[in-house]
C-alpha cells in the first residue's frame, strides 16, 4: 500500500484568505467599490496620473477568481471608473488598479463585520466636481417653465400671495425626497426576497414624478438609483437646495409576520413616544453601519447641526405635515398606529426642513410585501403622500424665500 506524507504544522494548514466577494455600487454622486473578506487584512493606495488611476495594494492575499472576474463588475455607463483589474504584484500582494474617467478624490477604509457582512474594503471615489443638486434644480425648473436661456437669473422662490383658499402654494416649493437604505444597506427584506431599498426607490420615483407636474412644487431625490446615502448627507442634500419639507421613505419590517398598516414618524426633543419608535429609530440610525461610512471624514459644522435638537418650530411643522399624509395613508390601507410617532431619528434632524419618515407598510407582511411590489399600489401610495403634502400647504402656506440665483 502506498502512503503519501501529509505536511503538518501551521503552514500547512493556514493558507491565505481570498475575497468573498466584490461589489459595485455607481452613481453620479460617488462610485463606490466593496470587497469582502473572511479576515482582516493589511493595505496600502496611491493614486497616478496621466491617465488617472487608483492603485490599492492588499497584502497576505489570496489571488482567486473573485479577482479574475474584476473587469466584469463594471459597467460602460459608470460614471466614474472606465475598468478594475487585479494582479499578482509580489509574492503575497494582490494589485488592485481602478482605471478612472475622471480625476477623483478617493476614500479606502475598513469596515468591520455587521449583519450579513464579513470584514469589507472600501474605495469610494468622488468626482473632483460633484454634481450639485441646487443647479440641477434650476435647470429643471428652466426646462419646464421656459423661463429662459441658460446663465440667466431664475426665480424659484417669489413672495407668498395673499390670495385665500387652496391655491395658498404661490411659490416654487421644494420638497426633497429620501429613498431610505440603498447600495450596501438593502434594508428590510421581504419573506418573498424583496429588498426595501428597491420599494422605497420605486415609490420614491412615482411620487416625483407627481410633484414635478403639480405647476408650483419641484421634487430631488437623494438618490436616484441604487447607492448608498450616509444619513447626514441626505440631510445636507435637503439643506443645500433649501428644501421646504423632507419625506424619508421606508417599509417597515418585524419578527411577527401579521405585523401590518402604514405609519409616519417625526423626529422628538424629549424621547421616543413608545417602545416601538424607539426601536425603529435604532434600527434606521444603524443604516450608517451597514451601509457603510467613513467615520475619519467628520464635519464639524454639520454634526452640531444634527446634535442641536433645540428646533421646536420645525418639529410641529413636523407634526402638523405628518397628520395630513397619515390621514391621507389610511385611505388606502390600515394604519399600524392612528397617530404620528416620535423618536430620534437621524435623517429627520434638519433644523429648519420639516422632515417626515413614512413606513408605507410592512415587507415582513407577505400580504403587504406583495402589494408594495405591485405599480398600481406604489401609484396609490404615492398619490396618498402628495395629497397629505398638498392639505398642509392649504393650511401652511409656505413663507418668502430669498431669490436664488445662477450664475454665468
Amino acid at each position: 500500500m502506498l502512503l503519501l506524507a501529509t505536511p503538518v504544522g501551521k503552514a500547512a494548514v493556514k493558507r491565505p484568505p481570498g475575497a468573498l466577494a466584490v461589489r459595485v455600487w455607481p452613481a453620479a454622486d460617488y462610485t463606490r467599490v466593496t470587497i469582502e473578506f473572511g479576515a482582516p487584512l493589511d493595505f496600502s493606495y496611491f493614486t497616478v496620473k496621466n491617465p488617472d488611476r487608483l492603485v490599492v495594494d492588499l497584502e497576505g492575499i489570496e489571488f482567486t477568481s473573485v479577482f479574475e472576474n474584476l473587469p466584469d463588475k463594471v459597467g460602460n455607463d459608470d460614471p466614474n471608473i472606465r475598468l478594475l483589474r487585479a494582479g499578482r504584484f509580489k509574492p503575497g500582494v494582490v494589485r488592485l488598479v481602478m482605471e478612472l474617467k475622471n480625476e477623483v478624490r478617493p476614500q479606502v477604509f475598513e469596515l468591520p463585520p455587521v449583519g450579513n457582512y464579513g470584514h469589507r474594503l472600501v474605495l469610494d471615489v468622488y468626482p473632483l466636481e460633484p454634481p450639485d443638486p441646487l443647479m440641477q434644480l434650476l435647470e429643471k425648473t428652466e426646462q419646464n417653465d421656459g423661463s429662459g436661456p441658460p446663465g440667466k437669473t431664475t426665480e424659484i422662490a417669489r413672495p407668498e400671495s395673499k390670495r385665500p383658499g387652496p391655491a395658498a402654494v404661490d411659490r416654487l416649493v421644494t420638497i426633497t425626497l429620501d429613498p431610505g437604505h440603498g447600495g450596501e444597506d438593502p434594508g428590510a427584506v421581504g419573506r418573498r426576497g424583496s429588498r426595501e431599498k428597491n420599494v422605497t426607490l420605486a415609490i420614491a420615483k412615482r411620487l416625483k414624478a407627481k410633484i414635478d407636474k403639480e405647476p408650483n412644487m419641484r421634487a430631488v431625490l437623494t438618490r436616484d438609483t441604487d447607492f448608498f446615502v450616509p444619513l447626514h448627507m441626505r440631510v445636507q442634500k435637503a439643506r443645500r437646495i433649501r428644501s421646504d419639507l423632507f419625506v424619508s421613505i421606508h417599509a417597515d419590517a418585524f419578527v411577527r409576520k401579521d405585523a401590518n398598516g402604514s405609519s409616519v414618524f417625526v423626529l422628538s426633543e424629549t424621547g421616543a413616544s413608545s417602545s416601538a419608535a424607539r426601536y425603529l429609530a435604532q434600527k434606521e440610525n444603524e443604516a450608517d453601519l451597514i451601509g457603510g461610512v467613513n467615520l475619519d471624514v467628520k464635519d464639524p459644522v454639520l454634526a452640531r447641526t444634527l446634535l442641536d435638537l433645540s428646533q421646536t418650530a420645525t418639529i410641529s411643522d413636523s407634526l402638523k405635515l405628518g397628520k395630513e399624509v397619515l390621514r391621507e395613508l389610511g385611505s388606502i390601507n390600515r394604519l399600524h398606529k392612528a397617530s404620528v410617532e416620535q423618536a430620534g431619528f437621524a435623517v429627520l434632524k434638519a433644523p429648519d426642513i420639516p422632515s417626515i419618515l413614512v413606513e408605507t407598510a410592512f415587507i415582513s407582511n407577505p400580504e403587504e410585501e406583495k402589494r408594495l411590489n405591485d405599480e398600481a399600489y406604489q401609484n396609490k401610495m404615492a398619490e396618498a403622500i402628495l395629497a397629505g403634502i398638498r392639505h398642509y400647504f392649504a393650511k401652511n402656506p409656505p413663507l418668502a424665500k430669498s431669490r436664488l440665483a445662477r450664475l454665468d
